[in-house]
């Protein structure tokens, strides 16, 4: 038996895409940005925001090149958000978070899927191999229920589990509430890019990053991704004195 067919709205478009038009800029940011959005009839969106702060610092490969912005990915998966059942909030609280914490220049590519094993695949790798992200961040699909299926995904799609960072945030979660054990959150390696799954709402969203951010500039560099700099009152990445970048006296 199949289930009705829903009425497609228009999707929510998360809050940062809204700032980011060409040109435009603020108090903290020069903001260079190409956004494009497209809709399938399996729920599928997607955007393109590019941030360049003032006076930020390159990012290149190697860890220690200047070249193009890190790129990152960021996919919501919601069954009911990505038919406008209601409007995405996970997903902009990510890119939220990247606006706030990243000082190096940086791009971030948004998709908003339904819980479909399937669908969550073809866009981990589409991110990674296709764009080029050096990180991608899953928001959504990793408690108990049979529809939660990210993490089952995110493992066949990885070479590499990477399981520190699912312990460290149900560790965080606990903290705030005793349903954290029900989390299923993974992250792992494909190729050279790191693959993590975040909490589904906002608020734990960012109970969560705020810690786990501080790892990872460092795992991305060591596998010879960009060199990410961060706003230090934000979020401090932690970095082996080895391997932090000495910057150029101005000539």
């Amino acid at each position: 038996m199949t289930s009705p067919p829903h009425r497609l709205r228009r999707p929510h478009i998360p809050h940062a895409a809204h700032e980011a038009r060409p040109g435009c800029r603020s108090r903290s940011l020069r903001v260079h940005c190409s956004s494009s959005f497209r809709r399938s009839r399996g729920g599928r969106m997607a955007t393109v925001i590019r941030e360049v702060p003032q006076g930020a610092p390159g990012s290149g490969g190697s860890g220690d090149t200047v070249g193009d912005a890190a790129r990152f990915g960021v996919i919501t998966v919601s069954d009911r958000a990505s038919q406008a059942v209601y409007k995405d909030e996970s997903g902009p609280a990510i890119l939220q978070f990247f606006k706030e914490a990243i000082a190096s220049p940086w791009e971030a590519h948004y998709r908003l899927i339904p819980d479909e094993q399937p669908m969550i695949e073809k866009a981990i790798k589409e991110l990674v191999d296709d764009v080029g992200c050096c990180l991608v961040v899953t928001t959504g699909g990793t408690g108990p229920s049979v529809r939660d299926v990210t993490p089952e995904a995110t493992e066949a799609v990885c070479d590499r589990m990477m399981p520190g960072y699912g312990e460290q945030m149900r560790a965080i979660s606990l903290r705030y509430v005793p349903t954290a054990v029900l989390s299923r959150q993974t992250a792992g390696l494909r190729g050279r890019s790191l693959v993590m799954n975040l909490p589904g709402k906002p608020k734990s969203i960012r109970e969560t990053i705020d810690e786990v951010f501080v790892s990872i500039p460092t795992c991305i560099q060591i596998m010879d991704g960009p060199y990410i700099v961060t706003h230090e009152s934000v979020v401090k990445a932690f970095r082996p004195a080895s391997i932090v970048r000495k910057e150029k006296p101005a000539a």
